[in-house]
């Protein structure tokens, strides 16, 4: 996995980018968070925010971007870079809309680097025969509308609670009543469209052997066969004591905001890339260290009470580790947490975030 490059502005074209992400190393065959920084002719990746040298870079003249990538089934929001060289390059972003911002930046430069040709990246399209007609992040969006779209549920199999999911059957259902689809084997192709393109997402074992088995439809239209949105609010708990209950309910509100953010520690007082993952009802925000995904959870933060202000100085930091866009949250039983963005808008907007949060979640 890999984390972006702070802005630099005279680095980047229009629109530019810059952000964290995940990386897989080449080399140790490993994931981990750096900062990326898009050029108007290559990729460049920084081991942290402050750097001036980047650790490498991934020319772009003669590239192919391919999204959704699959090579690896247990990490989502996964895209691939191959240069004219033929070397693969990994990424994998914190959620869907950046995966698909990312996605759509890099095309553009790509497009701008052989002569204003359109690019056409690896897609799934053709190979389940979908229409260029079917929009298929229209559908999605119409699939998370509130009052017509799939309803989220608790379900229960082998001992094991999923939360936030729904099954095959009820996709491939709502596909066909809402004239998406004549029967049910066009609903399991566009079903599967979906699940290529990291829309939905497989729960359980059942589901994730057939998203993995290779047939022409992943999707299972089967009772037992759970789904779930990939910016949901997706968990899955066993049956378990009432503290363990206790601590499953910080999960059960609605995401607000996701990203990767620098946490200062408490100890030995050393800035990590985090993803972070807010909350609302009961108030809460997770933070996950981004390479091993959201199932290892590394830490929680109550935001009832809490305050949150902008700050330009943090006791004990490194100055060389800090970087500006700087902001604390205090909680209610005075424990202090010191966060940097990426950007002074992307600190605007986690500030506003948190401060609802903290307004009107239990």
């Amino acid at each position: 996995m890999i984390t972006v490059k702070s802005e630099s502005t005279n680095w980047l074209v229009h629109p530019g980018r810059d952000a964290i992400l995940i990386d897989k190393g080449t080399v140790l065959n490993s994931w981990k968070a750096v900062w990326v920084v898009l050029s108007e002719d290559g990729v460049e990746f920084f081991k942290k925010k402050t750097d001036s040298t980047p650790k490498g870079m991934i020319p772009l003249k003669g590239a192919v971007l391919t999204c959704p990538c699959q090579d690896f089934s247990k990490r989502t929001f996964v895209f691939k870079i191959n240069t004219a060289k033929n070397q693969e390059h990994f990424f994998q972003a914190t959620h869907l809309e950046e995966r698909e911002s990312w996605v759509k930046d890099i095309k553009r430069a790509i497009s701008c680097l052989q002569g204003g040709k359109r690019f056409a990246r690896k897609s799934t399209r053709r190979s389940i025969r979908l229409p260029d007609t079917v929009n298929l992040s229209e559908i999605y969006v119409q699939m998370r509308d509130q009052e017509d779209g799939i309803k989220e549920l608790k379900l229960e199999k082998e001992k094991r609670v999923y939360n936030h999911c729904f099954t095959g059957g009820c996709v491939v259902d709502w596909l066909i009543n809402k004239d998406k689809a004549r029967n049910r084997p066009e609903a399991l192709m566009l079903a599967t469209g979906l699940l290529n393109e990291g829309f939905l997402q497989p729960a359980g074992d059942l589901s994730k052997d057939g998203a993995e088995g290779g047939a022409e439809s992943a999707v299972l239209d089967e009772p037992d066969a759970f789904y779930y949105f990939a910016d949901s609010g997706f968990f899955c708990e066993g049956y378990s004591s009432d503290e363990d209950g206790i601590l499953k309910e910080e999960f059960r509100g609605n995401i607000i905001k996701q990203g990767c953010l620098l946490k200062q520690g408490h100890r030995r007082k050393n800035w990590k890339v985090r993803k972070f993952i807010l909350r609302d009802d009961p108030a809460y925000i997770h933070y996950y260290d981004p390479t091993k995904g959201d199932e290892h959870l590394l830490g929680s933060i109550h935001l009832r009470g809490s305050v949150i202000t902008a700050v330009e100085f943090v006791p004990d930091a490194k100055r060389y580790d800090v970087d500006g866009n700087l902001f604390e949250i205090i909680t209610s039983d005075e424990k202090h947490y010191f966060l940097q963005a990426a950007t002074v808008e992307e600190r605007k907007e986690w500030i506003k975030a948190i401060q609802m949060v903290s307004k009107t979640g239990k």
